[in-house]
């Protein structure tokens, strides 16, 4: 099988990286092309990064000497690949406009990026728990005039901490949730050399974080009406988000009310036995068992638990009733892997799979 030709907008910040690294000796896709800033176009890869790669792992040497186009340069970059991931680092209206132009050439967009993701029309993905939500994808190529153009986006990291586990229990009714959120430095693309006043501390503070990550989770239980996704209307989420001295791995204290409150062995059966779409069609990325629920006292750990199926599963555990609430539990996600580019390749998976990408 030929391997779709892929492109990385944005490939020198940190989860533009993070698509390098998890792409390496992919079954399905092989970077060709790196674009980034004007500044750095023209350089290899290598010569662009400098002393920036952030990753555990080395630099591929099938991208190193990779010499970096402007990602400006939208014809240019497009002729020469398949499908596109987006992560670069602009303005919400500049990424709007940049990405549409891309989709517009022909040429799928998979977007890390949140500038899209209550753009009606384009699909925002947890494969796991949305899939069906691409179907908006034939409305949205309408729009642009396009036949194999479009724009997905993946949602916020935050959300990936504590919505699947909501997800497997809708059947419950779930009323109320309250989440604080306790987001890795990773979250802002920076490690601790780049962010020594985050050593020793915790911000209570990230911009913008607490509006998504109480919307978000609608847009992905909305229905599809018309070409358009519209969200749903509950539950009601409050959250808090705060940055903590942290690496990788958002962790997530969850308080929940339902209309029907199952029992703790219901919640354990219904986390431990979800599965998706991802399983089914055994995709690459897709981990064996997306949901891990700990027993233990003092589970999920970032440090120890972060890196559960790749990066790519999610993990829970505290499950216990409150006095306030009826339940309540801690979870943890991979912030850069599920939460961010691991995310976006599962959705490329994905739409591979079910043919809305292919060779051009």
């Amino acid at each position: 099988m030929n391997k779709l030709r892929v492109g990385i907008l944005g490939g020198t910040g940190m989860v533009g990286q993070r698509f390098i690294s998890l792409l390496e000796n992919h079954p399905w896709f092989e970077v060709v092309t790196v674009a980034a800033s004007p500044r750095s176009a023209g350089k290899t890869y290598e010569e662009a990064v400098g002393g920036r790669w952030k990753m555990p792992t080395a630099m591929p040497e099938s991208i190193k000497k990779l010499i970096v186009k402007d990602v400006n340069d939208i014809s240019e970059v497009s002729a020469s690949v398949d499908f596109v991931f987006s992560a670069v680092d602009m303005t919400k209206e500049e990424i709007k406009a940049i990405e549409e132009a891309y989709a517009k050439t022909e040429t799928p967009v998979v977007s890390n990026n949140s500038a899209h993701r209550w753009t009606p029309d384009v699909p925002m993905v947890v494969p796991e728990l949305n899939p069906e939500h691409l179907e908006v994808i034939a409305a949205q190529k309408e729009r642009l005039g396009t036949k194999k153009g479009f724009i997905v986006v993946k949602p916020n990291c935050s959300i990936q901490s504590y919505t699947p586990a909501l997800h497997a229990l809708r059947q419950f009714g779930i009323k109320l949730v309250v989440a604080t959120t306790y987001q890795a430095i990773s979250g802002a693309g920076k490690n601790f050399a780049d962010w020594p006043e985050m050593v020793d501390n915790v911000i209570p503070y990230i911009g913008g974080e607490e509006e998504k990550s109480e919307q978000e989770p609608l847009r992905i239980w909305g229905k599809v009406v018309d070409g358009k996704i519209v969200k749903a209307e509950s539950p009601m989420i409050t959250t808090q988000c705060i940055r903590v001295p942290v690496t990788d791995g958002h962790t997530a204290a969850v308080f929940v009310n339902f209309e029907n409150k199952p029992s703790k062995e219901e919640i354990i059966k219904a986390w431990n036995g979800f599965t998706g779409l991802p399983q089914e069609l055994n995709l690459p990325s897709a981990p064996k068992q997306f949901i891990k629920y700990f027993e233990e006292d003092n589970r999920p750990q970032a440090k120890l638990d972060r890196d559960y199926e790749n990066g790519m599963g999610v993990c829970f555990g505290r499950l216990r009733e409150d006095r306030v609430f009826d339940y309540k539990f801690v979870g943890l996600s991979h912030n850069t892997v599920r939460g961010a580019a691991g995310g976006a390749v599962l959705i490329a998976e994905l739409l591979k799979a079910q043919g809305y990408i292919t060779e051009k």
